[in-house]
């Protein structure tokens, strides 16, 4: 299955409950934090939730 690496760019401070649920499901605390998730619904559902403070790029 093709992954992804998600990157927190963006402070979590002011954001909304619901966007800092979606960044603790995904794993990233505080900035700079990556994961690696499998490309799927899901995943891409939560990143886009998060789109205006993440990266996302393929992984190798």
């Amino acid at each position: 299955m093709e992954k992804i690496r998600i990157t927190l760019t963006g402070s979590l401070i002011a954001a909304k409950p619901n966007q800092k649920a979606t960044a603790k499901t995904l794993g990233l605390r505080k900035i700079g934090d990556s994961t690696v998730q499998n490309k799927d619904a899901s995943v891409l559902g939560k990143a886009k939730v998060l789109a205006h403070l993440i990266k996302v790029e393929d992984a190798e």
